[in-house]
């Protein structure tokens, strides 16, 4: 069973829960459980970390804030393994840090944080790419076929998590857009209300005054009703 034998039934349970949202669920917290579960689940890994990238801007997270610094130490240098996953869509591994030649001044940077052997496995989650990188303090730590089975699952997976991820924010975000819309409505009511009252106007030309206003000083109804209830409230505090 060596093809499996990176892959735990505790690992692929928690690989599975990273799907599940809640009200609580980000990129980020996805991306922490991501790194606890490989620490935790994937036999001889010592640490994990997780490069969320999209539109150029990335998002780290690792299971120890060295391995954090030792990407962003990566990124710096301009060589590595996970630089080199990233750019050519491929796995990238170090079975011996003491023995890699591809990228001395990575080698030296991982060996200060005591790593020794290095696994990188790049995965498409579009929009977004995902750079997942496992650590251990002894050589030879992951083998090949196992590397290819817990890729695999890794893509699986993480393409159901990111793909959950991605429609939670469309919805959370279209659920912020209209309880502003909403909240804006109601503010724009109020904001008639008081010129209905000290006018003498019916609701239509209120509003239609408020537009006017709002056209005039370039500036949104919806602000601009804002600024007068804010008004309206303080004078009337005043009295």
């Amino acid at each position: 069973m060596e093809s499996t034998a990176m892959i735990t039934p505790g690992l692929a349970r928690d690989l599975a829960t990273l799907g599940r949202l809640g009200e609580d669920t980000s990129t980020e917290s996805v991306l922490r459980g991501l790194t606890t579960a490989l620490t935790a689940g994937v036999p001889g890994c010592s640490g994990s970390s997780a490069e969320h990238w999209r539109d150029h801007r990335v998002m780290v997270s690792g299971s120890h804030s060295e391995l954090i610094m030792l990407v962003e130490g990566e990124r710096q240098l301009g060589e590595g393994p996970s630089l080199e996953a990233r750019q050519s869509g491929g796995r990238a591994t170090i079975t011996d840090v003491l023995e890699e030649t591809r990228w001395p001044r990575y080698d030296a940077l991982a060996t200060r944080w005591g790593v020794r052997s290095v696994l990188i496995v790049p995965i498409e989650a579009p929009p977004a790419m995902l750079v997942v990188g496992l650590y251990s303090v002894r050589p030879g730590a992951f083998s090949p076929q196992g590397a290819h089975s817990l890729a695999d699952m890794l893509t699986e997976q993480l393409g159901v998590a990111m793909a959950n991820m991605s429609e939670f924010e469309e919805v959370r975000t279209d659920a912020a857009q209209l309880q502003e819309a909403l909240a804006g409505r109601s503010v724009i009511d109020q904001a008639k209300g008081i010129i209905m009252q000290t006018s003498g106007c019916s609701a239509e030309a209120a509003f239609e005054e408020l537009r006017r206003i709002s056209q005039h000083h370039q500036v949104k109804v919806a602000d601009l009703a804002r600024l007068l209830v804010d008004e309206h409230q303080r004078k009337s505090a005043k009295r």
